[in-house]
């Protein structure tokens, strides 16, 4: 991943973890539930009836209660007694009674616990051998259906046009990565930053899901746009569908597929967090590449750069490029910590035609630099001559609010937002000067890179 910092918080290859919460415990009373009952004292009686004092007249109400009348026992109870304490000469068809009895019991049981506790209720009553009862093979059932829009749908479409890259430079220097093919004769898409270590000598190695490899060359890069474009011969891999980024909405889930930490067809699930997010990345010696990325939450680790971020339809939607890092963070620190970004598939799909078509990649400019400290909009340090920022009417020291009616808070912002757009197309910039704002349509230049 790329670990230069810039647009909403660092994007590079380091983690963060935070957390907030607290909990707490319900007070008690005295140490005893507001609810458990004393049994230390006896509870107070409800008054009864009380007898009456000596010499008093017997009372003319009745008391609440009546005493039932108890017949004397007959003359011959003692007899009843003895009969009834005699055993009854056992029946003949006594085994049977027992399976009745035991079958009703079973009934019983069979009502509350199904019919397999009512049969071993007659087995355990029974000594003859009750016949094996069927029921469901085990091991042998129907093999679990994968669910249109499933993630595991889009897994199982996607991973064999993902492939991972191992690159090594003639400076000794390495990278590794993720691609996928985008075309019938074995283009692979990727990031410039995994293999601008090739780009003055080196090799490229491509290793798709079935663990072949083959020795890919590498057809053109824009560091710019930070997209690089390699080709293998005779690659066994089909090619992706392209979905559409400017149709993608803020919540919608999307997966990531790559090899992070180099561990091939890994894939990951999550949503499309935010959208239009300025992002810089670059390594200090490379151009810096600004993004106007789409940000998911899916698990995005170094490794993954290069690799499809996709909707749950399987159309690649972004190109996975960058993660979020702490400020100052080692690169042993780098890590998911739920803030991934992805180049747009619209614009990496006109920068692909390009770097297929000529090896390199144009990008629009207005002809001015910004001042990158600045807040609170983009101030021109420079104005280029005869650049599109002149001949619309751009001084040194204005600064930029808005473009095409969205707001423009940082330097970055004006650039990835210009980015978003082609050579030749118009903008229209609202600016302030002298503490007045004015207005201004810019056709944007062309710059190679």
């Amino acid at each position: 991943m790329a670990p230069q910092t810039g647009g909403p918080g660092p994007a590079g290859d380091a983690g963060q973890n935070a957390g907030l919460g607290q909990s707490g415990v319900a007070g008690q009373n005295g140490g005893r539930s507001v609810t458990q009952r004393s049994f230390g004292r006896p509870q107070a009686q409800e008054p009864g009836f009380r007898p009456v004092y000596p010499g008093q007249a017997w009372p003319t109400q009745r008391p609440a209660y009546q005493p039932a009348y108890t017949p004397p026992p007959p003359l011959d109870w003692h007899h009843q007694q003895a009969r009834a304490y005699t055993p009854a000469p056992p029946e003949k068809n006594s085994g049977n009674r027992l399976i009745a009895i035991a079958a009703a019991v079973a009934l019983i049981i069979g009502v509350v616990a199904g019919a397999g506790a009512a049969a071993t209720v007659v087995a355990l009553d029974d000594n003859r051998p009750v016949a094996e009862q069927p029921g469901p093979p085990v091991g042998t059932g129907a093999d679990p259906k994968i669910r249109s829009g499933s993630v595991s749908a889009v897994a199982t479409t996607l991973l064999p046009s993902v492939v991972q890259l191992k690159v090594e430079g003639a400076d000794n220097s390495n990278a590794t990565g993720s691609g996928f093919v985008i075309d019938n004769a074995g283009h692979i898409l990727t990031n410039n930053h995994v293999v601008a270590a090739a780009a003055k000598g080196g090799a490229i190695q491509v290793i798709n899901d079935k663990s072949k490899s083959w020795t890919a060359r590498l057809v053109g890069r824009s560091p710019a746009y930070d997209l690089a474009v390699v080709q293998v011969t005779g690659l066994d891999a089909p090619s992706v569908q392209f979905g559409r980024s400017d149709l993608a909405i803020v919540g919608q889930d999307v997966v990531a597929i790559g090899s992070p930490l180099g561990l091939a067809g890994t894939v990951t699930s999550g949503i499309i967090s935010a959208k239009n997010r300025p992002v810089t990345t670059g390594d200090g010696e490379d151009q810096t590449s600004f993004l106007n990325a789409l940000q998911t939450d899916a698990a995005i680790n170094p490794g993954n750069s290069g690799g499809p971020l996709v909707d749950m339809n399987a159309r690649v939607i972004g190109v996975n490029s960058a993660i979020a890092t702490v400020r100052g963070a080692s690169e042993g620190q780098s890590g998911n910590i739920g803030l991934g970004f992805a180049i747009p598939i619209d614009q990496a799909r006109r920068t692909a035609q390009q770097l297929i078509a000529t090896g390199v990649a144009s990008y629009p400019v207005i002809g001015a630099n910004v001042d990158l400290r600045f807040e609170g909009g983009a101030r021109l340090e420079t104005v280029n001559p005869g650049s599109p920022a002149l001949r619309a009417g751009l001084r040194v020291g204005d600064v930029v609010t808005a473009i095409d009616n969205q707001p423009v808070l940082t330097a970055e912002a004006l650039i990835v937002a210009i980015r978003a757009h082609q050579p030749g197309e118009s903008v229209k910039l609202v600016y302030e000067r002298g503490g007045k704002a004015r207005q201004a349509t810019v056709t944007l230049g062309q710059q190679t890179g």
